[in-house]
This record gives structure tokens, C-alpha cells and sequence, in this order.
């Protein structure tokens, strides 16, 4: 995890409590959008962790964007409240706040193996309930979907087993019950 440094925003209290917070952002679907939304995060000196984005009102011409970041509860309140001024901007939701959001990430991963190393992977894989989706008799790559913590664990326990390569979407959260995000 990068450390803000060097940021107007950012207090030097070793005390504050640093977070990890998942933000749900409607906006217009419209050129430079996005660009304006991360730049707030970066012009504080502060990661975005995850980033998601896709159109979900193809009438209506908006996206949603999915920020994970870590910081000073303060601080992202802060952002929040810039991101809600933006023009394109029609609803910010802090996730983490709410208490009841539900986040999924989905991964492929190449593993090489032979043997008892290429036994093990499959082993692991269906204990993860990864799916294989392609299968030469030296790799596999495997499909698995769920909490980005779940997804860490099955990539350190394929690295010993011959890992290759790793590809995330980033993390898709929303909240649980009968509200959505206000549009």
C-alpha cells in the first residue's frame, strides 16, 4: 500500500486511522469523465487500488465507475464531496460505509506444471472453485471469481505451483437490499 506523501491534503498524524474504501460513482458516459474522476485521487497523492468502469444505462448514457483507495476517512470524505460537485457527476456512494456492499472481482491465471505440481493445481483450483478455461498439457488457465482477499490466497498458493501470469478486472461492488444509487 503507497502512502500519500507530499499532499496539501494529507495530514502528517501518525494516528489516523488509514482505510481501505470502495466508492461507487454514476456519471455521464461521456468522453473525459473518467479522467476528471481519478484525478482527484492522484491530485491528493493518494492509489486507486481497483478501478472498474462500464456503461449500465445504455438509454440514459451513464456508467458506473468502482474506485477502491486507502486513506483517511477525512480525506476521502473529501473527495466524495469534490466528486459530487463535478458537473458529470450524478451520485457518489462510499460502500464501505454502508455497511452491506457485496464486492467480486474476477481473475484469469496461467499456471505451468507437470505431474504432481499440475495434480496440486487442480486440486487447489476446485477447492477455489476456479474453473479451468483452457488446458494444454503443460498450463492451465483458470477462471475464478469472488472477494479480492479470496483471489490473493489462490495466487500465493499457485506461485510454488508454477504461476505464470495474472490478469484482474478490478473489483464490481454494490450494495445489498431494494435501494439503488440515486440517478
Amino acid at each position: 500500500m503507497r502512502q500519500p506523501t507530499g499532499s496539501a491534503y494529507f495530514m502528517d498524524d501518525p494516528h489516523k486511522q488509514i482505510a481501505r474504501h470502495t466508492l461507487a460513482i454514476l456519471v455521464d458516459n461521456e468522453p473525459g469523465v473518467l479522467a476528471r474522476v481519478i484525478g482527484l485521487f492522484s491530485g491528493r497523492g493518494y492509489n486507486i487500488d481497483s478501478l472498474t468502469v462500464s456503461e449500465v444505462s445504455h438509454e440514459s448514457h451513464l456508467s458506473r465507475i468502482t474506485v477502491v483507495t486507502t486513506g483517511p476517512a477525512d480525506v476521502v470524505e473529501q473527495i466524495k464531496s469534490q466528486l459530487d460537485r463535478l458537473v458529470p457527476v450524478h451520485s457518489v456512494v462510499d460502500l464501505t460505509l454502508t455497511g452491506k456492499a457485496l464486492e467480486r472481482e474476477l481473475m484469469l491465471i496461467k499456471v505451468r506444471g507437470k505431474g504432481d505440481q499440475r495434480a496440486e493445481a487442480l486440486r487447489l483450483a476446485e477447492a477455489f472453485r476456479a474453473r479451468v478455461i483452457d488446458a494444454t498439457t503443460e498450463s492451465f488457465i483458470f477462471e475464478i471469481t469472488g472477494k479480492p482477499d479470496k483471489l490473493d490466497q489462490f495466487i500465493v498458493l499457485m506461485t510454488p505451483l508454477g504461476l505464470v501470469e495474472v490478469s484482474r478486472t478490478g473489483v464490481a461492488a454494490i450494495a445489498r437490499g431494494p435501494d439503488g444509487m440515486v440517478g
